[in-house]
């Protein structure tokens, strides 16, 4: 099975599973890119997993009806294009031989969900669209600083290797505004280099890992000491994990 990161629009992600024949895509905002690598490779869609309902991230699924095999699958709780099959935790999608268990995420949209593999032996694929970021998480569109600090907490619960592959190539900027949270992290120092060299070299940062969100990711270190006092320096209510989060969150809204 193979993993390629489609680019889209500015900064967008799409990503394809595919065996060799069959392909899946996942969050199709734009169905140009998905049909170029279709063809290129002689594939076939069999189905359309999508994680919430802006239109970035669903706008390529009316295109792509025509040559699609298969289910679209989305959140239960948003308005997909319909036809579609609505999912919630507690459910799984079996596609490519592969199952995906389905998590709720909400906070970035209401209802959003993720993708989870499971039963993988090695290095499980999370498509956690506009949730968890390389580095960063998605606003607070339509939920509460609760509900991403219990969403992101959720993530952070999957395995060290997990790859985490996010709807959005943010990587740098993201790091640029970790550092300002924590300026003295040697993780950040190193994976911003990183991450820069790959870039450099018309690479993407993502899809990252999720051992090393939790060493770069200010958002999964709402607990660090030096995380918890850079959120009081802005403004944070508490010590408080949530208000930490919340406190982040408002300072990377206006961070330049």
């Amino acid at each position: 099975m193979k993993l390629v990161a489609l680019p889209a629009f500015a900064d967008n992600v799409i990503w394809m599973l595919h065996d060799g024949r069959d392909a899946v895509v996942v969050d199709p905002g734009d169905a140009a890119p998905v049909a170029a690598e279709l063809d290129a490779r002689g594939l076939r869609l069999g189905a359309i997993l999508v994680t919430h309902h802006h239109p970035d991230h669903v706008g390529g699924i009316a295109a792509l009806r025509a040559r699609l095999a298969g289910p679209v699958w989305g959140p239960a709780h948003e308005d997909i294009p319909r036809p579609f099959l609505p999912l919630a935790e507690g459910d799984a999608v079996d596609v490519l031989g592969q199952r995906f268990e389905v998590l709720d995420v909400p906070g970035h949209t209401a209802g959003h969900i993720a993708y989870v593999q499971a039963g993988a032996a090695a290095q499980p694929l999370l498509f956690c669209g506009d949730t968890l970021f390389s580095a960063g998480c998605g606003r607070l569109l339509e939920g509460t600083a609760a509900q991403m600090a219990a969403s992101l907490a959720k993530l952070a619960a999957l395995p060290d290797d997990t790859r985490v592959c996010c709807a959005h190539e943010y990587t740098l900027s993201n790091l640029a505004f970790a550092a300002a949270v924590e300026p003295h992290n040697a993780a950040i120092e190193a994976y911003t280099a990183l991450c820069q060299s790959r870039r450099a070299s018309g690479q993407s940062t993502l899809p990252s890992k999720l051992a090393t969100e939790r060493e770069v990711n200010p958002f999964l270190r709402c607990r660090e000491t030096a995380v918890v006092a850079a959120a009081l320096a802005q403004g944070s209510r508490s010590q408080h994990e949530v208000d930490v989060f919340a406190a982040l969150r408002d300072w990377k809204n206006r961070y330049r």
